[in-house]
């Protein structure tokens, strides 16, 4: 077989397999690519969330207010959504989920979160926060992206494009191409602390159902916009990396006012 017709058959199959292996987003309804075993996902998360926090240039905050406030609010989110997922029979997008939430001395303004829960909180992002509901905004965007498995659809799509999608399953960690994929997208530099940034649409699809989230736990959704038009006032000139490839100011703070009702019917003031 001539290596033109080899790679075009490769791609053929990889683009059946696609369209046979999908997912659906909780809530949102939204089909997406799962052409990997999640566990597999979260296993490598695990590895690469621990060989950050364990660098010597990670400046790991602990034992201070914000340290323990980004973990109370973290935890508050993760248990509230864990409640709401096992009584609506959502139970395999949180299976296997292992939720750490820690704070990160730098002066950049971002928060992070890998398959399986492992979430970065980045102490230059909490001037803008201000206040609980602010961070419980930054910290409910940052869950949905893991209850929605944006990783695992990203990681998906580039295997396709890579026309290595027959890899379903073990290429994760078990494949040199699948293991170099993951790097790829989800390897974190200490000096950066940066994953590679998510699409337009899983950004958006992550704002609604974060308001979702924090409504869940008590936050008011309403409080959304104004830590959104604070992050909008950021990004003037040079955009944080937080913003990265992220839709622009005025389609998210659009777009959140117009959940915001949606997130509002989850909301109890506790």
């Amino acid at each position: 077989m001539k290596f033109k017709t080899l790679i075009n058959t490769l791609l053929i199959f990889s683009a059946i397999v696609a369209l046979s292996a999908c997912s659906t987003v909780p809530l949102t309804g939204r089909s997406q690519a799962s052409l990997v075993s999640e566990s597999e996902m979260q296993q490598a998360a695990i590895a690469q969330y621990q060989q950050f926090l364990n660098d010597p240039k990670t400046r790991l905050v602990t034992n201070t207010a914000q340290s323990r406030k980004v973990k109370e609010i973290g935890n508050k989110i993760a248990a509230a959504v864990t409640q709401y997922m096992n009584s609506n029979n959502y139970q395999s997008s949180i299976s296997g989920f292992q939720w750490e939430f820690n704070l990160i001395e730098s002066p950049q303004v971002n928060a992070w979160c890998m398959p399986g829960g492992k979430v970065a909180v980045y102490t230059g992002i909490l001037p803008v926060t201000m206040t609980d509901a602010g961070l419980a905004t930054v910290m409910g965007h940052e869950i949905a992206h893991a209850i929605a498995r944006h990783s695992s659809e990203r990681y998906s799509r580039a295997m396709i494009t890579q026309g290595i999608g027959a890899l379903v399953g073990a290429a994760v960690t078990k494949s040199q191409a699948g293991a170099q994929t993951f790097q790829q997208l989800f390897g974190i530099g200490a000096q950066t602390g940066l994953l590679l940034p998510n699409s337009r649409k899983q950004e958006l699809e992550a704002d609604r159902l974060g308001l979702t989230f924090m409504a869940m736990a008590g936050y008011n959704p309403q409080t959304a916009v104004s830590f959104w038009e604070r992050m909008a006032n950021q990004s003037k000139g040079s955009p944080p990396e937080f913003l990265s490839t992220h839709p622009s100011d005025a389609t998210r703070i659009r777009d959140i006012q117009k959940f915001t009702p949606e997130a509002m019917k989850y909301y109890t003031r506790k």
